[in-house]
């Protein structure tokens, strides 16, 4: 048997749907099926384990000759020193990315509850998950093994049970709002209203009769119908080796929650809108867990040929009558919904204050980003006003509305320099005879000597 349903079907257990199928499908080549979800946080851990565990042959083998107690009891984990160093190596890598892993969820709770910059214990938070060794955080032991068989054996134990309460809160939930919807009607609406749902409850109970699971009369009908053979030549271990698909040598859950199929078929239709499909899961489970009550007397949630043949010797095997549905069995009481109503009315207050919160907080924020908006403008007015004054002074470049720099042509730049030089700066140059140019000239050679004679004359001006 494969590791994976030896480990998952002999003492994890799980609860799958096996969907309805009206017509026959049409075949096509058979691929092997995914291992399914267990439901588990630690789900793709405890598969990726599983599938380096199977790789080794010794391992392999010590396992196909254990039993579901040496499994549960960590007889098993103790051979995982003799398995071959690769796959330890293996091992080693996965635990140590589950590790990184579960550090990260704890960082990302502690970010949404706690304020930032604060130091993390993560060796003491790691205790808080069981299916590994907290102590040893780099590599694979036994021990680590043992933690991951004991916890999931523990986690899935209470899985049928959660779904129980699932589904019973998903029950509440619907008539809650059915009651709620009456109240909004007026009074004509209102019967007219219940006499419906009245009608649909019958037409739902109109069906034939539901055998009990895993009884002489149940077993017959898939024994004709699904495999067509005669019912007067019924031959239960025939019949396990039929629906043995896996030929594995036992019915695990998956097998035996195929046999309900055609009792389901009886009262649930996807297409009649008084059949709710939600029901016919609970309906299934419930079915699983009535066979495996009265059938798996070890209790490995497994059966064996040998606990199949000894079902069918009992009296209550040929004497059942039938089977209650969902809808013929009370789910909750009266006192159950009522305080399932208190606990949405809180819930909606609760959501009521939060978003109230969140528009405060939003209106906030608005206001916030209009005056960030406001100072923008005003930095940016304040921006434009001071290269406009830049650009007044003398020699500044010309600067454009955002800021640019403005050039202009070689002769433009030099009159507009020329135009703003002071008058008793400027030199002015008369074309005349050469001899007023000499003339000139020679006045302002004569110019320093003529101030030096003065200076020495009245020594005492400057």
């Amino acid at each position: 048997m494969p590791l994976w349903n030896l480990l998952l079907f002999s003492f994890l257990g799980l609860g799958l749907a096996v969907p309805i199928d009206r017509a026959p499908p049409k075949k096509e080549p058979e691929t092997p099926p995914e291992p399914p979800d267990t439901g588990l946080y630690y789900d793709r851990y405890l598969r990726e384990v599983i599938d380096v565990l199977e790789t080794d042959g010794h391992f392999r083998e010590k396992l196909q000759a254990a039993n579901a107690d040496d499994i549960k009891s960590g007889k098993l984990s103790k051979e995982l020193d003799f398995v071959s160093h690769n796959v330890r190596t293996k091992l080693d890598e996965l635990k140590r990315q589950e590790v990184s892993r579960l550090r990260m969820l704890i960082k990302a709770k502690m970010d949404a509850t706690m304020e930032e910059n604060v130091q993390i214990d993560h060796m003491s938070l790691l205790k808080q998950f069981e299916h590994l060794d907290p102590q040893n955080q780099h590599t694979f032991e036994a021990r680590d093994l043992e933690l991951l068989i004991q916890a999931a054996t523990k986690d899935l134990e209470n899985y049928d049970a959660a779904r129980h309460e699932e589904f019973k809160r998903y029950e509440m939930l619907k008539e809650h709002e059915r009651r709620e919807y009456l109240k909004s009607l007026d009074e004509e609406k209102r019967k007219m209203e219940e006499a419906r749902y009245e009608e649909m409850k019958k037409k739902h109970k109109e069906h034939p009769k539901i055998n009990v699971p895993g009884s002489m009369d149940q077993l017959k009908e898939v024994w004709e119908e699904t495999d067509g053979l005669d019912p007067n030549e019924f031959n239960p271990k025939t019949f396990f080796k039929l629906h043995d698909t896996n030929e594995d040598g036992v019915l695990d859950e998956q097998e035996l929650e195929a046999l309900f199929t055609k009792e389901l078929e009886k009262v649930y239709d996807p297409k009649n809108e008084e059949d709710d499909m939600v029901e016919m899961e609970e309906e299934r489970l419930r079915m699983r867990e009535h066979v495996m009550k009265n059938v798996d007397s070890n209790h490995d949630r497994l059966v064996t040929l040998e606990e199949f043949l000894k079902s069918t010797e009992r009296k209550e095997f040929n004497e059942a009558g039938g089977w209650e549905t969902v809808d013929e069995t009370q789910i909750y009481t009266e006192e159950e919904l009522r305080r399932f109503e208190q606990e949405l009315v809180a819930q909606e207050v609760a959501l009521n204050q939060r978003a109230e919160e969140l528009r405060k907080e939003h209106e906030e924020l608005q206001q916030r980003q209009i005056e960030l908006d406001a100072q923008k403008r005003e930095f940016q007015q304040a921006i434009i006003q001071m290269e406009q004054k830049k650009a007044q002074q003398p020699g500044a470049a010309a600067v454009g509305p955002n800021g640019e720099l403005k050039f202009q042509p070689e002769g433009q730049q030099e009159a507009a320099d020329h135009a703003k030089q002071p008058e008793h700066h400027a030199v002015e140059v008369h074309a005349g005879a050469p001899g007023e140019a000499q003339a000139n000239e020679s006045e302002q050679k004569e110019a320093p000597h003529i101030q030096q004679q003065d200076q020495a004359a009245h020594p005492g001006q400057s």
